[in-house]
């Protein structure tokens, strides 16, 4: 069960537009990264799987909160994970990242096998951090577990 804390915070909290990443992996770090540059209207917030707020929404939307091997995304009271999530977060950033929404018309198995595939080896690819990325002033507002 959440803390009688984590859940005022939730109540206080625009649970829009979040992006919850492993914290500890540097692909998922980089992508961060991109979204931070290319997210013009500054939507979108963050919080690494690991941290007791990317915890609390991973059970809050019935996701395994031991599996990080996901990429998460929760706008309009709906999760999405994996492929169908970077998608959704491409489609809004500018530049060449929003074309890449068009690969949603390709099935989601299709999709989600090459991302399990990148997933499962992304320690390996690109190396893994033992802390969690820390933003700097001008985004830590943009960071839930900062």
């Amino acid at each position: 069960m959440f803390c009688t804390n984590l859940l005022h915070i939730f109540a206080l909290m625009d649970l829009n537009n979040i992006i919850l990443f492993d914290g500890v992996c540097n692909l998922c770090n980089k992508s961060v990264q991109i979204v931070l540059k290319n997210d013009s209207k500054k939507i979108f917030k963050f919080a690494s799987l690991q941290s007791q707020i990317g915890q609390a929404l991973l059970k809050d939307n019935n996701i395994s909160t031991t599996d990080l091997n996901s990429f998460v995304l929760i706008q309009n009271n709906k999760a999405y994970i994996k492929s169908t999530a970077a998608l959704m977060v491409a489609k809004q950033l500018k530049g060449f990242f929003s074309l890449l929404y068009g690969f949603i018309i390709v099935p989601a198995f299709i999709r989600n096998a090459v991302y399990n595939y990148i997933s499962k080896n992304r320690y390996k690819w690109f190396g893994k951090t033992d802390t969690c990325m820390i933003p700097t002033p001008e985004t830590k507002k943009l960071f839930l577990d900062s």
